[in-house]
């Protein structure tokens, strides 16, 4: 349970909501774990299943306090709040912006530039712990490249040409992925990226790690009062969450690459778990899946420091703190939109 940006995130799933007073109290059992103010708030995440007291959801819906309500996986259920919200003006502003090729660009790049950091980032901490089995001067090489594109990007307010240096960047970063695989197995091997269908194990790891990232940014979004649906850098499509794959740029290689390696190089994974198929597609089967969620869960409590508040949070959290952050600038609350530029 934290308070972060005006938002108490409760992510303990047996605990229940009440209203005492002009307090909202988290109750475990009998025991009270967290009393604060409602005029404090702007909003309550919950994460769980015992609920909150219908007289918490007419205060919160008085005092225009957005009441949001997750599985305890993440997945976005239902929101409460007041008829007259103010998402619906935020919505509006995010629609102008998202029709401005320019104010597009320049929210675009800040996904960008903390895609390719964290990538170099990533690099970078793969020859500081394993320089004895990998090549590290092609990958201090490709570290400095990196470097070089993300001042391209900062200078960038093209929305095409942002997309190229992102392509070239992934592209770079992808060629060095085989080498963060220390198992000696030629059934986890990884030439490119590649999908719809996936047509090796890396990749389809990949794919249903990525899957899981964009339902918990659309849900991280959708709890902040953006539409998830209406991008920047990913244009519109009928069903595609565009805004949520904008986010996810930010945590693709930090949460989703290093989790399928670091599972394959402790085995907690095997090629029993997936089925390949007679057309080459490769997919999870229910072990498989089953072993990534447990993975993705357990990964999710790890505590990390959030970069721009330099507060302790659950890694889980990284998304919503972010969606919010976005929301706060698309306000103008902030000046700029602070990327999660990994330490």
């Amino acid at each position: 349970m934290r308070k972060l940006l005006n938002t108490l995130y409760v992510t303990t799933p047996e605990t229940y909501l009440a209203l005492d007073g002009e307090n909202v109290v988290v109750l475990l059992g009998e025991e009270e774990k967290l009393r604060l103010p409602l005029h404090t708030l702007e909003s309550i995440a919950y994460f769980g299943y015992k609920g909150t007291s219908p007289a918490l959801m007419g205060a919160c819906a008085e005092r225009g306090i957005r009441l949001s309500y997750f599985s305890a996986n993440g997945r976005f259920l239902a929101a409460a709040s007041a008829n007259e919200n103010g998402n619906v003006l935020l919505r509006k502003l995010q629609y102008r912006l998202s029709d401005d090729p320019t104010e597009s660009a320049k929210i675009a790049r800040s996904f960008i530039l903390a895609k390719v950091y964290n990538s170099r980032w990533i690099l970078e901490r793969v020859t500081r712990d394993h320089p004895q089995r990998v090549d590290v001067p092609s990958i201090k090489e490709s570290c400095r490249a990196l470097a070089e594109q993300m001042k391209a990007i900062a200078a960038c307010d093209d929305l095409e040409v942002l997309r190229g240096l992102e392509g070239s960047a992934s592209e770079r970063y992808f060629s060095h992925l085989d080498q963060m695989i220390l198992i000696d197995d030629e059934r986890f091997r990884f030439k490119n990226r590649n999908r719809r269908p996936p047509t090796d194990r890396i990749n389809a790891m990949l794919s249903f790690l990525y899957a899981l990232l964009s339902n918990t940014c659309a849900a991280a979004l959708q709890q902040a009062g953006l539409d998830p649906y209406v991008g920047f850098l990913h244009r519109d499509r009928p069903g595609r969450i565009s805004l949520a794959l904008d986010l996810m740029e930010e945590f693709r290689g930090l949460f989703c690459d290093r989790l399928a390696v670091t599972m394959i190089n402790t085995r907690t994974i095997s090629a029993k778990d997936f089925d390949c198929k007679e057309n080459g597609a490769v997919y999870l089967n229910d072990s498989g899946r089953k072993a990534v969620i447990n993975a993705w869960q357990s990964r999710k409590q790890e505590i990390i420091l959030h970069p721009y508040l330099n507060e302790k949070i659950p890694w889980g959290l990284a998304p919503h703190i972010q969606a919010v952050l976005l929301a706060r600038y698309l306000r103008g609350d902030l000046d700029a939109y602070p990327p999660f530029f990994w330490k």
